[in-house]
């Protein structure tokens, strides 16, 4: 059979890319990295949509491996949380308070990470003139230990303390910090951090204590305190900038061959004509660009190579300028029966991990995740 007559290798849907998210792998990272925290609670990071990997199905997976603590950055991103997971979950919302939100946060019993004095008053404010028929929910506080981002300076940490009654209607359950530097074990400033939230125990007698992200976990029991919020080890991150990953692979991303055609030495191809092709070679065009998340900076050009993706064991680098929705690759060393119009082309997968694409990118893999478009086809695996 012709190549331009032979079956799609997989079922399109009307989408150029395939994006298989496997919840048992999910499941699986969210396992060790809640051994490896014992006994501190492993709590689970979900914003931006789960990593962009799809806020409902990814937390409910994880409810169901035993997370019962979650951390999203918006109130909209709770709101979606709630309702996938009901009336039992722990939401804390990392941006914190913003103005005239109170009444909104409580109405979903969502906990604000409060992260300024400013906020703490607010919340101080609408907790007492709450109804008692609806108790507004508990809050966290955010410590600025060192990354100089959101949370209490030690001058404002100072301030709370002189308050006699420093807790007096805020109803704190977390106490929380975050760390700078957690995938560089080895840097200056996780140590400086860790010993700063120690000192601060005395300030917040009998409250728990968070700082560690994914790298932090892995760090050691030091950095662990009474939780930990596991965040890009889940989705089958690196959580140390160097180094063998143990995570299992959540994801794996293929896009689909719209044409196979031939050019001549010395054509051009795509915008800018930026690559100019040396000798004769056979070209896949693909059914992704950066409409669907794939940077431009994978683009292939005279002066410096692209990203690449794989047919089988054989890889193909992307030559041109990534656009819109297409993407071309050469595929002249790749053997034609694994190229032809329908087959399908692996971005991330076994041959390439998010971290490599990340890499080829200049970018890191919380990007390559959290970019990938809605206009994929997502399958789920492990579903039940």
């Amino acid at each position: 059979m012709p190549p331009a007559c032979r079956p799609m290798a997989g079922h399109m849907h009307g989408h150029g890319g395939r994006l298989t998210i496997d919840l048992d792998a999910l499941r699986a990272n969210y396992r060790h990295m809640a051994d490896l925290a014992a006994p501190a609670e492993c709590a689970a990071a979900v914003k931006a949509d789960a990593y962009g990997l799809g806020l409902a199905p990814v937390s409910q997976a994880l409810w169901r491996a035993g997370c019962r603590t979650f951390f999203v950055a918006h109130l909209s991103e709770a709101g979606r949380l709630r309702a996938a997971l009901g009336a039992e979950a722990v939401v804390y919302v990392l941006n914190g308070l913003l103005p005239g939100l109170a009444p909104h946060l409580a109405a979903i019993d969502a906990r604000p990470v409060l992260g300024s004095l400013a906020e703490i008053a607010e919340w101080r404010e609408f907790r007492a003139g709450a109804k008692a028929s609806m108790p507004p929910p508990k809050a966290a506080i955010m410590i600025d230990t060192g990354f100089n981002r959101l949370g209490l300076s030690a001058g404002e940490l100072k301030a709370l303390a002189a308050d006699p009654c420093p807790m007096t209607g805020i109803d704190v359950a977390l106490v929380m910090s975050h760390l700078a530097c957690a995938d560089e074990p080895a840097h200056e400033l996780n140590a400086r951090q860790q010993k700063r939230m120690a000192a601060i125990r005395a300030t917040f007698p009998g409250t728990p204590f968070c700082l560690s992200n994914s790298g932090g976990i892995v760090m050691g029991a030091p950095f662990r305190f009474d939780m930990v919020r596991a965040g890009i080890a889940l989705y089958g991150g690196r959580a140390r900038a160097h180094g063998p990953n143990p995570m299992a692979p959540v994801v794996r991303l293929d896009a689909a061959v719209i044409q196979v055609r031939k050019v001549s030495a010395g054509a051009t191809i795509g915008y800018g004509a930026a690559y100019r092709f040396k000798a004769p070679a056979r070209v896949a065009l693909l059914s992704i660009g950066y409409g669907d998340g794939l940077f431009r900076s994978l683009s292939g050009t005279d002066e410096t190579p692209g990203g690449k993706v794989w047919f089988g064991a054989h890889a193909a680098p992307i030559v041109g300028r990534v656009s819109m929705d297409i993407t071309a690759v050469d595929v002249s060393h790749v053997p034609q029966g694994l190229v032809f119009r329908g087959s399908w082309a692996q971005l991330i997968g076994p041959r390439q991990t998010a971290g490599d694409l990340a890499g080829d990118a200049g970018t890191i893999d919380y990007e390559v995740f959290t970019s990938l478009s809605s206009r994929y086809e997502r399958i789920y695996s492990g579903l039940n």
